[in-house]
């Protein structure tokens, strides 16, 4: 049975090499990313033909209903997705493995862009597919992402497809002075917390914990594939990130401000060293993370789309659902999004009693 076994250290090597050399690479099915997620228990399964790995699934489990659990495999799977024959046999690989956890459901996400047909052809086969009339409160992973093909031998060649706009706050920030570096140091990752809570409150979002981001910098201490960016002015960071090269891939994937000095455009000083890094590593695509609104007067994708100017949006396939038991399935599904919906406001509540502006004491003689 094709579950992986983290006993047997030959053949966790031989699955990991599988899955960061695999075309259909993403950083969350790397073995690495249970690390990341605490609460969550890690399991494996993989096909293999003379030998040799051919398709993998990881999967985090966690307990959501009582004794039930919910299966997820982050932009699983990692094979063709057109190869239905192939995804139904990991499917059935993943059976154990529901009924060990009490699984309710199996849920997972392919990156991969939308195809109507395709659609379809799963929901035949049983699985439930979810788009369409999903906002942000019922999906687990954005629909929408901006995604930068990097198809030009250097950043200046690649900045003509750029809007003007952008290419102009580029320059600027630098005319200004912003120096960008990078590390995979601890001090670097305390910087980009302390911009990442400022960012929460302004923007009236949820965030992570601290200790999850330094989780993940030792999942992936051992190699290049986690970078820490902070973009400076005379000593102040002004803007962090943590950026992810994984398979074909550069992936933004936490990104944070500060309030000062925004004019000196310090993310689109950031924003172009981690683009120069994924064309340095070899990446094919610049991943920019996702949108919920297509509209310039929002500001998030405003910002990412003058640097997809030429590619626009991407819109992800969905989300595809395994359903072991439809009455629980039914309720998780109506029950989750309101939770998510009633912690967004109450949120947005909090972050407005924090922005609001303390009486200031009467300054007193001499005061420095």
């Amino acid at each position: 049975m094709p579950i992986l076994n983290h006993s047997d250290l030959k053949k966790v090597e031989e699955y990991q090499n599988f899955v960061r050399t695999s075309p259909y690479a993403n950083a969350t099915q790397d073995l690495a990313w249970e690390k990341v997620k605490e609460g969550w228990t890690g399991e494996q399964v993989y096909l293999e033909e003379n030998g040799k790995i051919v398709a993998a699934m990881s999967l985090i489990i966690r307990r959501v209903l009582g004794n039930f659990s919910l299966m997820y495999a982050p932009r699983a799977p990692i094979c063709d997705f057109h190869d239905k024959e192939m995804v139904k046999r990991l499917l059935e690989e993943a059976k154990p493995l529901a009924k060990k956890y009490h699984a309710f459901l199996l849920r997972f996400d392919p990156e991969l862009p939308r195809l109507p047909e395709l659609e379809e052809e799963y929901r035949q086969m049983g699985l439930r597919v979810r788009n369409d009339g999903c906002d942000k409160f019922d999906l687990i992973q954005p629909r929408y992402n901006m995604i930068l093909k990097l198809d030009e031998p250097t950043f200046e060649e690649l900045m003509p497809h750029f809007s003007e706009k952008t290419r102009y706050n580029i320059r600027l920030s630098a005319r200004k002075g912003v120096t960008v570096h990078w590390s995979r140091s601890e001090e670097d990752l305390k910087k980009f917390f302390e911009l990442y809570e400022i960012t929460a409150v302004r923007d009236h979002i949820g965030h992570r914990p601290y200790e999850y981001f330094k989780r993940m910098l030792h999942a992936y201490e051992n190699s290049d594939l986690l970078r820490i960016y902070i973009a400076e002015h005379e000593g102040e960071a002004l803007s962090g990130a943590i950026c992810i090269h994984y398979g074909n891939k550069t992936w933004y994937i936490y990104g944070a401000s500060s309030n000062n000095k925004r004019n000196l455009m310090p993310n689109y000083a950031m924003q172009a060293e981690m683009i120069k890094w994924g064309i340095e590593n070899g990446s094919e695509i610049y991943d920019f993370g996702g949108v919920f609104i297509l509209d310039k007067t929002n500001g998030l994708y405003k910002f990412k789309e003058g640097f997809c100017r030429r590619e626009g949006a991407t819109e992800f396939i969905g989300e595809f659902d395994q359903v072991y038991n439809p009455f629980l399935y039914t309720g998780f599904a109506k029950i989750l999004p309101q939770i998510q919906r009633l912690r967004a406001k109450k949120n947005h509540h909090e972050d407005r009693k924090v922005q609001q502006p303390k009486q200031q004491e009467p300054k007193k003689e001499n005061q420095a």
